[in-house]
């Protein structure tokens, strides 16, 4: 590896020499490099995933001379929009933040869609180079904000943004989502990288254990960790199979380093029927390791009580068409019924510790 310059906006905080990491300031330091000094797969971490289609093509509109992910982050000084860190040659004394930060993306519906009217355009900086995940995505820039546009199947879009209502029922901390057209969008819950993005990994490494990884948080913050019990409260109700250590994390300030939260709730399109119709009632793995997580933190906590009518009205306002069935002729009722059945599961299992609260009287039900 070339020698870097690690910087947090424009305040150099490591460096790379002759093969070796160093540490310039400590506080402001991605939680990933404090734990591991790892900068080779920190970076490489940033990257696009390589198996979407759309980043092939991405990255040969884009005249690559390389496709593997230490390139592709160093074609955009490895910035983010969701963090404010980058990199340049340690003897590069004029770049600056301002100079490499994103303005603007003219590769957006090429990575989302794989517009071939926007293959052969000259290469400029993309966002699209550092945006993780694996469903075909792209960020625009409306109004001064950036917006993550995903595309999916509707079983998928469906899942995402009945989710998040459900989510905002409850009285969570969600990433804010909007339908857009075919697509849906989420707002950079960073504005702009106002503050960092630490994704879960930074602190956990790949771990999926509830209780390791509630541990580790709980070293971080009592309030983050008691927000993670609730998110995979939340996973069990909406049968979210897909929580990884990428796709939660916490949110920094970015001029202290201090930790200031858990990140909003966000990616929630592989959930509720995104892979089909559950046909068994709910006692799975999701809601075997909340029963097992709170109570190895003995601690109680209160959950507003949806009603199932309310599970129906918020399924009635979901665009998005999902599909019906041989065996489920009325797919929004029986989506209804399932989470409603979820939450029942999990009250059950629980009672002693999980109390649930109707909205107007906030007296404990069962």
């Amino acid at each position: 590896m070339q020698d870097l310059l690690l910087l947090s906006k424009d305040t150099p905080i490591g460096k790379v020499a002759n093969g070796n990491f160093g540490v310039l300031d400590s506080k402001r330091l991605p939680l990933f490099l404090k734990r591991t000094g790892d900068i080779q797969t920190w970076l490489e971490s940033r990257a696009i995933d390589n198996h979407r289609t759309n980043s092939r093509i991405l990255k040969r509109a884009l005249r690559l001379e390389s496709k593997d992910d230490f390139t592709t982050v160093m074609a955009v000084n490895a910035v983010t929009i969701t963090d404010n860190y980058w990199v340049k040659p340690i003897d590069d004394e004029a770049t600056k933040y301002d100079d490499v930060r994103f303005k603007g993306n003219m590769f957006d519906m090429l990575a989302l869609t794989g517009d071939v009217n926007s293959f052969d355009q000259p290469p400029s900086k993309t966002p699209e180079l550092t945006n993780i995940g694996s469903f075909e995505k792209c960020w625009r820039l409306e109004d001064g904000k950036w917006w993550m546009y995903k595309a999916g199947r509707n079983e998928e879009l469906f899942s995402e943004l009945m989710a998040y209502y459900v989510g905002k029922t409850l009285g969570f901390p969600m990433a804010e989502y909007e339908v857009a057209d075919k697509f849906i969008k989420n707002c950079d819950f960073t504005d702009s990288a106002s503050t960092n993005f630490e994704p879960a990994a930074s602190i956990i490494g790949d771990t999926s254990d509830y209780i390791k990884i509630y541990e580790a948080l709980k070293q971080i913050s009592e309030t983050i960790a008691e927000q993670y019990v609730l998110m995979c409260y939340f996973d069990g109700l909406i049968y979210n199979m897909d929580r990884h250590e990428y796709n939660f994390g916490i949110i920094r300030n970015s001029d202290t380093g201090e930790i200031i939260s858990i990140a909003p709730f966000f990616d929630h399109n592989i959930a509720l029927i995104s892979r089909g119709y559950p046909i068994n009632a709910p006692n799975d793995a999701l809601i075997k390791d909340f029963t097992t997580l709170i109570h190895h933190t003995n601690k109680p906590i209160r959950i507003r009580k949806i009603a199932a009518r309310e599970f129906l009205a918020i399924a009635n306002e979901v665009p998005f068409k999902p599909p019906a069935t041989e065996d489920v002729t009325h797919p929004r009722e029986f989506i209804a019924k399932y989470i409603e059945s979820r939450q029942s599961a999990l009250g059950a299992q629980n009672q002693d510790l999980l109390h649930f609260f109707t909205p107007k009287s906030k007296e404990v039900v069962r």
